[in-house]
């Protein structure tokens, strides 16, 4: 159940990354609460997972899911980059999270 929580907590913290996209081009309530909202749920879902697992584990796995899906959002509605080497380096990423999953 801790690593469920942990991931839906990375999920949210993408929402959260999503929010500060969405200030940073129009500053208004909604978008703020999409921002605010967001991090604080993961927040309070990393908290619960770590009951769990370790904090190292815990905190890498979490800021690995959000980094993989922030960039992931970016490159599918902000027009970033789609490179072969990001995409290395997000498999990287990923790859990485789950060998912390596989020894945790």
């Amino acid at each position: 159940m801790a690593w469920m929580l942990l991931i839906i907590a990375g999920l949210f913290e993408v929402v959260g990354v999503i929010g500060i996209k969405r200030v940073a081009v129009k500053n208004n309530w909604t978008n703020n609460l999409i921002l605010i909202g967001g991090f604080v749920i993961s927040f309070q879902l990393l908290v619960t997972a770590m009951e769990d697992i370790s904090l190292s584990t815990a905190y890498a796995v979490w800021t690995g899911i959000g980094t993989v899906g922030a960039a992931i959002v970016g490159m599918l509605f902000f027009k970033e980059s789609k490179s072969p080497m990001r995409l290395l380096c997000i498999a990287g990423v990923v790859g990485c999270v789950i060998g912390l999953k596989l020894i945790e």
